[in-house]
Formats: structure tokens, C-alpha cells, sequence
């Protein structure tokens, strides 16, 4: 069963539930049990058809000609290449790339810094864009609330475990992040939700609710992407996740924005940060 196609079969993930108090941070709020990188597909069959967000033409060189694909999607455990502190934004982790167990950022902050009632922690770099993105959030109408922030490799590694007791390995490999090989352990990855909503993953497509469009349409210009876009799951290894955002900075996002692709397509294009490895995963072209 391919990496991607296994997670079609997940059609009933939802029954096991994903409620308060199974793994949820100490710090914080306890509703992302069995948090992920992909979410569950919806109750029968087929997922719904969904627009995709479309993004402006690019507005500059850079932007001009068709980025080639990223490294296919396979499972392995290699070190993530640039992988410091303050490579963050161009560190790849997917199902081939991770951090190590020593990875913890220096400088993770509550998010009550950013203006949320949450204690669980994001690192203190992205906070004023944080900051930022809640109050426009809020002036539009569409409040957010913060579903899942940092994680630790080890608490990552009780996730994917909990999806492994509940779907087996195959199918858990599918739709979870190994530890390590979760955004979430930088400290720039957070998971949003309506506030006062239910968890984003138990609706259709929460880029159709009012505060998920808002999002979608949004929160490149504060400095955060999809990094799991719909249609994009043969790129990005994991479903579509309207929820999951990564910070990269404004000038970052404002480029993949124009582009629009996917981040991990953006990170490795040819003139990117990772060139220099690119060939050692990528087949030249005939």
C-alpha cells in the first residue's frame, strides 16, 4: 500500500475519538489526543471535492517557471539537513527528515505572550506575528484558538504510539508523525482551530468555516503557510490539513504565497537552501 493511498482506508478513524485527557500537553489545554500531522478523512468514502485556495501570480523573477517536485515520500530516519536553532525556517521534516531527540528550542514562550489564554509554549521569534495574526483574527470576526503548539520528541513519540495501539503501524505511519519528524517539535508550528469550535480535524474542511477561510486567504501575510495544502499529498507526505501552520517569516511566506506551492516543494527547489543536498534525494531530469 503506498505511503499516501493507506491513509484512504482510514475511513473510520473518527470513531476512536480524539478527545480531552488522553495525551494532552501538561502545560495546556488536553483536546489534541492523538494529535497529528494528517488528519482523518471523513465518514464515507471518498473525501469531499473541495476548491483549492488559489493563490496571486507571481509579482516577480523568482516567481516565474515551474518549481520541480520535492524528494519523493518514503520512510526513513535521516538527520534533517540545516537543522540549527535558527535554520528553522528552512529545516525539512517530513517522512524521510527528522530531529534529533536533543532538539529543543532555547526559547519557547507561552502562548499568553501572543494574547492567547493558553500556557503551552511556541518560540519567542514568531511571537509578534503570533500576536499579530490573533488580534486580526479577531477584528475580523473569525477568533482563533491554539489546538496544538510545541511538541517534544518524546511526547510526539507517545502520539504516534497512541495511533499505532489504536490503527496498527501501517496504517498509523500513514496519517502520523514519527518522533522527530513532527513541525511541531521546532517551536513554529501551531494548529489553530475556531475558537470556541470543535477539534478542526472532526469537520469536513475547516478551510470552508468562516475563521479556516480567513486562514487560508490570511496568514501568509503574518509570517505562517499550510504546510499541508489540499491536493498536495504525493508532494507534502501527509493528507490535507487546513489547520496546520508553519512559521517562516513574512518574506518567506509572502514568497511561497506567490508562488503558490507547497512549503516543502518551496524548500526544495533547485536555488534553494537545500541545493546542495538536493541531488542526493532527487533523479536529474532525462
Amino acid at each position: 500500500m503506498g505511503l499516501v493511498g493507506a491513509a484512504t482506508v482510514l475511513v473510520g478513524l473518527l470513531a476512536f475519538g480524539r478527545g480531552d485527557g488522553i495525551l494532552g500537553d501538561a502545560a495546556g489545554p488536553t483536546s489534541e489526543a492523538f494529535p497529528r500531522e494528517s488528519a482523518p478523512p471523513a465518514l464515507g468514502g471518498d473525501a469531499p471535492t473541495r476548491e483549492p485556495v488559489v493563490a496571486q501570480a507571481p509579482s516577480s523573477p523568482e516567481g516565474a517557471g515551474e518549481l520541480p517536485a520535492p524528494p519523493t515520500c518514503a520512510y526513513e530516519d535521516r538527520p534533517a539537513p540545516l537543522a540549527a536553532y535558527d535554520q528553522h525556517a528552512a529545516t525539512p521534516l517530513d517522512t524521510r527528515f527528522r530531529l534529533s531527540d536533543a532538539y529543543v528550542p532555547p526559547d519557547l514562550v507561552p502562548l499568553r505572550g501572543a494574547g492567547f489564554e493558553d500556557d503551552r509554549s511556541v518560540r519567542r521569534l514568531l511571537l509578534d506575528d503570533l500576536a499579530a495574526l490573533r488580534a486580526a483574527a479577531e477584528a475580523n470576526g473569525t477568533p482563533l484558538e491554539i489546538q496544538s503548539a510545541y511538541r517534544s520528541y518524546a511526547y510526539q513519540a507517545r502520539v504516534f504510539d497512541g495511533w499505532v495501539a489504536q490503527l496498527g503501524r501501517e496504517h498509523a505511519l500513514a496519517t502520523s508523525a514519527r518522533p522527530g519528524h513532527s513541525e511541531h517539535q521546532l517551536g513554529t508550528a501551531i494548529d489553530v482551530r475556531s475558537r470556541g469550535g470543535p477539534a478542526p480535524w472532526t469537520l469536513d474542511d475547516w478551510a470552508a468555516t468562516p475563521a479556516g477561510a480567513w486562514m487560508a486567504a490570511t496568514a501568509w501575510r503574518y509570517g505562517f503557510v499550510m504546510s499541508y495544502p489540499d491536493g498536495a499529498a504525493d508532494e507534502t507526505c501527509y493528507a490535507y490539513e487546513p489547520w496546520h501552520y508553519r512559521w517562516v517569516g513574512r518574506d518567506e511566506a509572502r514568497r511561497i504565497h506567490e508562488r503558490g506551492v507547497s512549503l516543502r516543494r518551496w524548500l526544495w527547489r533547485p536555488t534553494g537552501p537545500l541545493a546542495d543536498v538536493r541531488s542526493d534525494f532527487v533523479e536529474a531530469a532525462p
